[in-house]
């Protein structure tokens, strides 16, 4: 993998508690950060695994043995108190049900230990950062690329993910408000998947049979959706080129290098590329930079992102552009980075 210099954060105003003037790239006390994976049965979260360790050692942070809590809440919790229980001075996590670790995050604020969350943002409880992409976004550019394939008229599947996840609701959430709004004509059937392949070919698979003039499908997680929805396509002879009156559109999120190439092979239409990447690089960031007793004010930042106020922190929305057949081999996409 190829990875561009260590990007710092500007036009933000930075104060350290301690009084030292060190910056998160380099310099400082070291603390042990610790960091829990939310699951490994993704191609985007394995890709985000792998680039961590590489991101740490960019970034020199003294990074413990990471822990997997497998889509597990419960496990979430322990993982968590074990790290604290090791020395943990500031956990990274990336909780799949947003809503099931406030009592977590109360704790950790008690012992005065920082949270960064990665990929999801918390219903409740306070975070040092969120790092993220803007998740309503990803569900207005759907609708917009789907409106605009099929005039503004049809039948669209929306496979949802966790509605128990922020990211699952607000994906959705934009995407009926945007058809609602713009393409009135376009029906939807969303269907809840849990994040679960299995149900998504189940569930899509039921409604083309109920509804056999669908046009178009939105991914939610191509890292768990785009194999079964192939598969689904491929069975009913519906997995045919643009340009075929058989063709169903197909958008998704994440930007896996296997996305790509279905987009290539014309399998599918396009996806919003998640940056794997840059959620490992500035998860990290943040957390040294928690470490090393910083603030940050929202704001624009020099890498393309802008921070946010939340009622419960703050939150850098990372860039996620939208990629189809014309800017599906820009090497600068981190799904083309990956060997």
């Amino acid at each position: 993998m190829k990875f561009g210099p260590v990007v710092a954060v500007a036009a933000l105003l930075a104060v350290t508690a301690c009084g030292s003037g060190t910056s998160a790239e380099g310099g400082g006390a070291s603390a042990k950060i610790g960091i829990d994976h939310p699951r490994a049965d993704s191609d985007f979260w394995n890709s985000y695994i792998n680039y961590v360790p590489q991101m740490a050692d960019e970034l020199k942070v003294d990074l413990m043995p990471a822990t997997n809590s497998q889509n597990d809440v419960s496990k979430l919790v322990n993982n968590v108190q074990a790290l604290v229980g090791q020395g943990a001075k500031v956990i990274v996590m990336a909780p799949q049900d947003t809503g099931a670790v406030a009592n977590t995050l109360q704790q950790l604020e008690n012992k005065k230990i920082p949270v960064v969350t990665v990929d999801t943002r918390p219903d409740k409880g306070n975070v040092y950062m969120v790092v993220r992409a803007d998740n309503r976004a990803y569900g207005t550019k759907a609708c917009e690329f789907l409106g605009e394939q099929l005039g503004g008229k049809g039948k669209v599947v929306q496979l949802q993910g966790a509605l128990s996840s922020i990211n699952g609701r607000d994906r959705s959430e934009a995407f009926l408000e945007c058809m609602k709004t713009k393409f009135p004509g376009i029906t939807v059937f969303s269907e809840p998947t849990e994040w679960e392949g299995s149900k998504a070919a189940s569930m899509l698979q039921t409604r083309l049979e109920q509804n056999p003039d669908i046009k178009g499908i939105y991914m939610h997680a191509g890292g768990v959706h785009l194999a079964p929805t192939l598969q689904v396509l491929k069975q009913k002879g519906l997995l045919v080129p643009p340009g075929d009156p058989k063709h169903i559109f197909v958008i998704s999120n994440d930007g896996i290098p296997q996305e790509f190439e279905a987009i290539r092979k014309g399998d599918i239409d396009a996806t919003v590329s998640q940056p794997a990447d840059l959620y490992a690089r500035y998860a990290l960031f943040y957390a040294k930079a928690a470490a090393e007793g910083k603030t940050f004010k929202p704001g624009p930042t020099d890498h393309g992102s802008t921070i946010i106020q939340l009622p419960n922190g703050l939150e850098d929305q990372l860039p996620a552009p939208l990629v189809t057949k014309e800017n599906v081999d820009d090497q600068a996409l981190w799904g083309n980075q990956v060997k």
